[in-house]
């Protein structure tokens, strides 16, 4: 989701990487982009406080009464009432009230759960622990910029390191952790000048994603020069590119003050150039006046050259313009949304490679040389194939070129790899991969060496070095030490059958000793959206259920972007129904094959992935016992009205179009729950800042929940004050978070946890 979730969150997404650092995911975002038991530890911190508006309300182990006050709405002849309207309007003292009930029930319920105490503890053990991580590597002469999560400090810091070899060497330029203390300050994403004295770094607060842009002095870690306001936001995100010289910077910024309507504030990004040492109100204006509302812009510059590479992506869709500026000013399109080419990259020579999807749902790179840009005069370098090339929007690249290599990340289905080629496209010996691995994070090294990082379930991940002249791929000193013991537990690749006979991959993670007699507490994660690839990924708060004997499986569904374009179509827009129907048949092959039972099943997701587990909670009620969902969507009718939501009319559809409008309301869950069912017990997370998902939408589907459900099963609402959509909260808020998540599942599922050791 262009902003919404990128990377795909699952559930929660912890040590994020930067959105101008990843791919396209974010949300990347991610929000791909979670999840995790007991035993002594640490005494853990008691949890941040949630959003309880300006009332204080007692304890009460039942839902508060809500309001039906029905509003209807008419779409294309269609009549739709809406019971819970009035719950949009989050800064109303009413909405705040009903809030703060909804806070106290739900921690009445979590804070009564057997297994709270156990599974804090466990948490705070594993995610304190000393399992350093470093990512959105940056590489400038002598130094290696990256992000740093360093246990138990609240924030990633940026430091920067002699080499990846030398780690103990390293020193911080920044420290979110001193700027705020508590945790509410973070790191969005940071660019170094190319000669590495100066980092920009986009600061923001609260989980808002509302960045400022500062400027660091990489010696000293001082602030330097001037502030820049709102260069990056949760709809667009933002990008900075430096000139070769490094007098100054191109940027992406949002309107302020009166220079749009207060509604439009969150729309129409535009590219500005900022000189060291000059007043911000001097800025030249570069470009965007034409750009789409909802265009989300990427920058790179080619430092031999001095011209600059704009990527602007129209929504969250998957279409792109490409336009080069010339060093003397002049601004050239050369690729337009529906042509197919999403993405670019600077070459060794006066040229660019493009990666085209034209003709090539899984891909193919172009090469086309400066002068013959906007011509038909282009080379098919690496042709289309049956595997998929993935699109990196944000940063780091998946095309790579270097002096005399051009590197390549693949996915496929899932686990991905990188592979090599000469710059005319033929095939080279490539770095060594792991099994069932993700490979990505590409950063040039100079000549033809690059780092990369891989990792997998039950790898943790590490960063290599690979060499093109010796073949060798090495393991650098950049590699996290696991906190938890992963030598008893296994990855399964399973395949289940769609209701229109697609085959969908699983991963299931388990014990090696697990026994498949249906009855093993299961946890599904999914999401299925925005041409995302779900990878492999180590997350060691996984363990907190692996331990405890819950096996965790992570489904690619349709929607994503793991076997290409169709992949991705075949699961957005008036697809989107497909999305749930894999998720579905994932959930009936679990019980087939005995991993579990539906009284032993529970789901988890976020964001997009809220939204399958909204659609799975009113279609498939009695295939599972309990459901998390984090930051979810609900209402389809209404999340376009939302800043965020605008750009998301690309790949979920508008109410304005009748076809689109009859798929949403067929799918919406909020619309779809139905009165007197046996709903499974739910509950929902939200931050009050968030700034990609509205927390309306978690509002009014656990009142419409409430409201339906026939069964004495909970339905939970948790806001917290101090957090967002989840890539910037705080360590103490995420061990938070998952303790309510997890003992939680474990209450439903009829875990009880048993004391494990905090090492291997």
């Amino acid at each position: 989701m262009g902003a919404p979730s990128r990377p795909p969150v699952e559930g929660l997404n912890t040590t994020s990487p930067p959105r101008a650092m990843i791919t396209r995911t974010t949300v990347a975002a991610l929000f791909l982009t979670l999840l995790s038991a007991c035993g002594a530890g640490p005494a853990a911190k008691p949890a941040p406080p949630l959003s309880t508006g300006s009332v204080t309300t007692p304890p009460t182990d039942k839902p508060p009464p809500t309001d039906k006050q029905p509003v209807t709405d008419t779409y294309h002849g269609v009549e739709v009432i809406d019971d819970y309207r009035w719950l949009e309007q989050g800064d109303a003292e009413e909405v705040k009230a009903w809030n703060a009930a909804q806070n106290s029930y739900a921690r009445t319920r979590l804070d009564a759960l057997p297994a709270a105490k156990a599974v804090r503890r466990r948490l705070t053990d594993i995610l304190t622990a000393e399992s350093t991580r470093y990512w959105g590597l940056s590489p400038r002469p002598g130094k290696l910029f990256a992000l740093k999560h360093q246990p138990p400090k609240q924030q990633p810091l940026l430091v920067v390191l002699p080499s990846a070899d030398a780690p103990a060497a390293e020193h911080v330029v920044v420290d979110p952790n001193k700027i705020d203390e508590k945790g509410g300050t973070a790191i969005d994403w940071f660019v170094p000048s190319f000669n590495g004295a100066l980092v920009a770094v986009s600061l923001s607060q609260g989980g808002s994603e509302i960045g400022n842009l500062h400027l660091f002095d990489t010696a000293t870690g001082k602030q330097v020069h001037e502030v820049i306001p709102r260069v990056n936001g949760g709809t667009a995100g933002g990008s900075v590119a430096w000139l070769p010289d490094h007098s100054g910077f191109f940027y992406t910024r949002y309107p302020r003050g009166t220079e749009r309507p207060a509604e439009e504030l969150n729309f129409y990004v535009q590219i500005y150039f900022h000189k060291l040492g000059s007043p911000t109100s001097d800025d030249r204006y570069e470009a965007g006046k034409d750009f789409p509302s909802i265009g989300e812009i990427e920058l790179q510059m080619d430092r031999p050259s001095g011209r600059l590479l704009a990527t602007v992506q129209k929504g969250d869709g998957g279409q792109f313009a490409l336009y080069l500026r010339s060093p003397q000013g002049v601004w050239t399109q050369f690729s337009d949304y529906g042509d197919k080419t999403i993405q670019a990259a600077f070459g060794p020579q006066d040229d660019l490679y493009l990666l085209s999807r034209k003709g090539a749902p899984h891909g193919k790179i172009l090469r086309q040389t400066i002068k013959d840009l906007g011509t038909n005069k282009t080379k098919t370098v690496v042709a289309h194939g049956k595997d998929t090339i993935v699109d990196s929007f944000w940063r780091p690249p998946s095309v790579l070129p270097t002096k005399t290599r051009l590197y390549v990340v693949y996915q496929l289905g899932g686990p991905s790899e990188i592979r090599v080629f000469d710059l005319d496209g033929k095939p080279l010996p490539g770095p060594a991969q792991l099994p069932v691995s993700a490979a990505g994070g590409l950063a040039s090294m100079g000549d033809d060496v690059v780092l990369f990082e891989n990792k997998s379930f039950v790898e943790p991940p590490a960063w290599y070095r690979f060499d093109p002249k010796s073949n060798e791929t090495t393991k650098t000193k950049l590699a996290v030490v696991s906190p938890v013991d992963v030598s008893n537990v296994k990855v399964v690749r399973a395949r289940a059958t769609s209701k229109d006979g697609t085959s969908v991959p699983v991963n299931i993670i388990l014990g090696k000793d697990t026994k498949l007699d249906g009855q093993n507490p299961t946890l599904v994660n999914g999401y299925g959206g925005y041409g995302v690839n779900v990878a492999p990924r180590f997350r060691p708060y996984y363990f907190t259920l692996l331990e405890q004997g819950v096996i965790y499986a992570v489904a690619n569904l349709r929607g994503g972007g793991e076997f290409g374009e169709e992949w991705h179509h075949q699961g957005n827009l008036v697809n989107k129904q497909n999305v749930f129907d894999d998720f579905a048949a994932v959930l009936e092959l679990l019980i087939a094959r005995g991993y579990t039972s539906a009284p032993k099943l529970a789901l988890i997701g976020g964001s997009n992935g809220g939204l399958l587990l909204g659609a799975t909670l009113v279609q498939h009620p009695e295939l599972f016992q309990a459901a998390v969902s984090f930051v979810g969507i609900y209402d389809m009718l209404r999340v376009e009205l939302s800043p965020n939501g605008a750009f998301n009319v690309t790949e979920f559809g508008t109410v304005k179009n009748p076809d689109h409008f009859k798929a949403l309301f067929a799918y919406s869950p909020y619309h779809n729950v139905t009165d007197g069912t046996a709903y499974p017990a739910t509950l929902m997370l939200t931050g009050a800042n968030d700034p990609r998902v509205d927390p309306l939408q978690s509002r009014k589907m656990t009142a419409r929940l409430q409201a339906a459900t026939s069964s004495d099963a909970p339905i939970l609402l948790r806001t917290s004050d101090d957090s967002g959509h989840g890539l910037t909260s705080s360590l103490d808020e995420r061990i938070a978070q998952l303790t309510d998540a997890y003992a939680f599942i474990f209450h439903e599922l009829g875990v009880v946890p048993r004391p494990v050791s905090a090492q291997p």
